[in-house]
């Protein structure tokens, strides 16, 4: 598997393990906790959950320009391992839910947010850049596209088992304190604290609670049931953001046991000097590389505002919409969030072995090609799920009536399938991305091209909280068609630009 890449390779995607199990246990239950902890409307989760994930990618720049200007790449990254799990502890200390001021621990969990973001952006963007400057090397330079690809399915390892840790740590929370898993009960709940509830969702609610409340102490008592029902589910979210933590920590004892494996560029340079081996180009390529790159970032934004929707309202529609029966197996919402790492796992080894056919052949299309075919796909998973959500009620008519009956709702393979997709598609522009802007970055600019990638991503999640806006105001399948029009969009301005891109690649 392994075979022609650089040793620091497999080093560098288990040092980045733990930050996608982060990411991916905060895909599967961010806007669930910040709706069931503090009763906020899919809109104003949005906003948040879209704010975090621009972060995330915008303080990549900032980290950028942190490990350029210092030379210092691995001790920024491994200062950015101890920022991010400094965040999740500020966020899985346990506080009372319903919230007694609703302000001021909101407030708190943002600025936990901040922290995960901004270690992320220490950490991210320069770990991929080490990775990039591996492929410098003449010996490895035809495995850049391969190698970007491998370091991406391995880091999704730690990813396929967040959701899974996450529902579980929750579940067993709320097991302890004599409940059973609904995920419409924490919408439900404060609509009745908060004196909005309709006749038919106090109706809902009295059902469910007879169903969920498995000891019988709150028979008769809905006060009691929807204060302790909420605080037994919100605090086992807690629990799992804790467990990043300890992930986190595995991550810096596996970055110091083999960072000696991964391009060392320790050192300020004197003004003037190169680096050993640094090619020196002429300042009209340097520019003209610049303004590719740009280019390219700017076409992505559309992508991930379509694709990262798999937290948001993806997310929504899973628990609003999809049944959780599974031939007899009970599901959970979280655990949609474990089929796009999966399916990055095993689809990886597919995808590259089609692309090492293509290029036995003189086949193999050009990095902005695959990216461009993959914006494709991405608008074809959408109009899957467009497809799907014809004939489903308004939002504000699930909510009215406290939820869906289970007969009314899609099946879960509609979201499997999506999911599947949207992997591939994936598959054909993230690493590949990456690898992209490995290649074409002038060597002075390596993190802060790597640092621009990211950026681009965080504005396409910068407008994340679109899609709930359409999510809670028109029909569902007209929100799934957004997308499909965004990633055509990106399609198009890729192949116009394909030539250029070609030209400064090589």
């Amino acid at each position: 598997m392994f075979k022609g890449q650089p040793k620091g390779l497999l080093a560098a995607a288990l040092s980045n393990m733990g930050e996608r199990f982060g990411f991916y246990t905060m895909m599967a239950i961010l806007v669930l906790f910040l709706q069931s902890k503090f009763g906020l409307d899919g809109t104003t989760a949005g906003i948040i959950y879209s704010v975090f994930y621009a972060l995330i990618y915008i303080l990549a720049l900032v980290g950028g320009i942190i490990a350029d200007k210092t030379r210092n790449y691995k001790g920024t990254i491994l200062v950015g391992l101890f920022v991010m799990a400094l965040g999740y502890l500020m966020i899985a200390i346990p506080s009372p839910t319903p919230v007694s001021n609703k302000t001021l621990f909101l407030i708190i969990s943002c600025v936990g947010l901040f922290t995960i973001a901004f270690g992320n952006g220490l950490f991210k963007g320069n770990l991929q850049a080490l990775v990039g400057q591996m492929y410098d090397n003449p010996q490895y330079s035809k495995m850049r596209d391969s190698g970007f690809q491998l370091f991406y399915m391995f880091i999704n390892v730690g990813a396929m088992f967040a959701p899974f840790i996450a529902k579980y740590v929750r579940g067993l929370w709320l097991a302890k304190n004599g409940f059973e898993y609904n995920p419409n009960l924490p919408s439900i709940c404060h609509s009745y604290l908060d004196g909005t509830i309709t006749p038919e969702g106090t109706q809902r609610l009295i059902e469910l609670s007879a169903q969920v409340d498995k000891t019988g102490v709150f028979a008769g008592n809905v006060d009691g049931f929807v204060n302790a029902y909420l605080n037994s589910f919100v605090t086992g979210f807690h629990y799992a953001f804790g467990v990043a933590i300890i992930t986190m920590l595995i991550s810096v004892g596996i970055f110091l046991a083999n960072k000696r494996h991964l391009p060392d560029v320790k050192g300020k340079k004197a003004a003037g000097a190169k680096e050993a081996g640094e090619i020196e180009m002429d300042p009209k390529e340097v520019k003209q590389r610049i303004y590719a790159l740009f280019a390219v970032f700017a076409v992505v934004i559309f992508f991930w505002f379509s694709f990262h929707q798999n937290g948001l309202t993806l997310t929504f529609f899973a628990r609003d919409y999809t049944s959780l029966n599974l031939f007899g197996y009970s599901l959970a919402v979280e655990d949609f969030q474990s089929a796009n790492p999966i399916f990055v796992v095993f689809l990886t080894f597919i995808v590259i072995g089609v692309f090492g056919w293509l290029r036995s052949k003189g086949m193999e299309p050009s990095t902005p090609k695959k990216i461009a075919i993959g914006m494709f796909i991405a608008a074809l998973g959408f109009f899957v799920m467009s497809l799907g959500s014809i004939g489903l009620p308004m939002h504000s008519d699930v909510v009215a009536a406290g939820s869906l009956p289970d007969a009314q709702k899609v099946t879960p393979f509609l979201l499997i399938g999506t999911y599947f997709i949207l992997t591939v598609a994936e598959l054909f522009i993230s690493p590949l991305g990456i690898s992209f802007v490995s290649k074409v970055a002038p060597p002075q600019y390596q993190g802060v091209m790597q640092g621009g990638w990211l950026g681009a991503t965080a504005l396409g999640n910068q407008l994340l909280f679109i899609g709930a806006i359409f999510y809670e105001n028109i029909p569902i399948w007209m929100t799934w068609g957004l997308f499909v029009v965004a990633c055509l969009i990106s399609m198009g301005t890729m192949l116009f630009m394909l030539k250029w891109l070609e030209r400064v690649a090589k």
